[in-house]
């Protein structure tokens, strides 16, 4: 017949010997050498931590404060030289305005003494051909002066004629209008 898959632990046969007092190291007969050992493990650990372990660790933490103390210095290095930069460009912008200002204010000059250049040469054509306008104007009004005398004396002979039939004398006519105008 087969025998059942699993055995209870009552069925379970122990060899004679092994483990018949309970857990080992709550044994009081192998307290002594347990601690002894335990000793001998401590010392051979310490000494194994101490010349291999920690001394890698140790350059490692080492190095890695080295190399985050060259990070802090580099990136300090690389501030200032982004706050210098930065002056530098501040600086820059700032004598770029004065610049443009300076520029701006001598254009508006130039074009100022230009548009007073300018203004002036259109008075000057403007005054002479004002003045040629009054000469023409004088020359016209006594060119029309001249003749409306000579209007007023044709015309004063006309009426006359016209009233009393007969033709008056020139020398008259011309002292009688003189007389008018003169008024």
């Amino acid at each position: 017949m087969a025998e059942p898959a699993h055995k209870t632990s009552s069925e379970v046969q122990v060899p004679k010997g092994e483990h018949d007092g309970g857990f080992p190291p709550f044994q009081s007969q192998s307290f002594a050498s347990q601690l002894v050992w335990l000793a001998i493990a401590f010392v051979l650990l310490y000494v194994l931590m101490s010349r291999l372990a920690l001394p890698k660790v140790g350059s490692v933490i080492e190095n890695r404060r080295k190399r985050i103390e060259g990070d802090v210095a580099e990136a300090g290095r690389l501030k200032q030289q982004s706050d210098e930069a930065v002056m530098a460009y501040e600086k820059a912008l700032a004598d770029a305005r004065s610049r443009a200002q300076a520029i701006a204010n001598e254009t508006r000059e130039r074009q100022a003494k230009e548009a007073d250049a300018a203004r002036k040469k259109v008075e000057d054509a403007l005054n002479a051909k004002l003045a040629d306008a009054e000469k023409t104007i004088a020359a016209t009004k006594q060119t029309a002066m001249g003749n409306v005398r000579a209007i007023a004396e044709d015309a004063a002979s006309a009426i006359v004629e016209r009233l009393i039939g007969t033709t008056p004398d020139k020398k008259v006519v011309a002292d009688a209008v003189t007389g008018a105008l003169k008024r």
